[in-house]
């Protein structure tokens, strides 16, 4: 069974700083996934936040995020994180980590809620 557990989410004020942490469990092969954040509120769909690339680690970020957020990948840990800096309240959203290999297997996290508001 394999698992993702997000942990990090919480209320911060605008500027403010927080990073996202996505362990995975009950997988072999973790290295071999493309690792992925996305985010969603109840007004819009969800949203491809960041991604980062097996064996080179090459990453990718929505326009909205980039310069301001880090993505990266611990794969001994089995492990993806998002650092997040300089957050606005158009950051807030509930946040999930997906792994996904190149022959289909997907997997969710369960999502860490995130507030910017002062």
């Amino acid at each position: 069974q394999v698992q993702l557990v997000e942990s990090g989410g919480g209320l911060v004020q605008p500027g403010g700083s927080l990073r996202l942490s996505c362990t995975a469990s009950g997988v072999a092969g973790f290295a071999s996934y493309v690792l992925r954040w996305y985010r969603q509120t109840p007004e819009k769909e969800r949203e491809l936040v960041a991604a980062i690339s097996s064996i080179y680690a090459s990453t990718d970020y929505a326009d909205s995020v980039l310069g301001r957020f880090t993505i990266s990948r611990d794969d001994p840990k089995k492990t993806v994180s998002l650092q997040m800096n300089s957050l606005k309240p158009d950051d807030t959203a509930v946040y999930y980590c997906n792994m996904r290999s190149t022959s289909g297997r997907n997997y969710w996290g369960q999502g860490t809620s995130v507030t910017v508001s002062s």
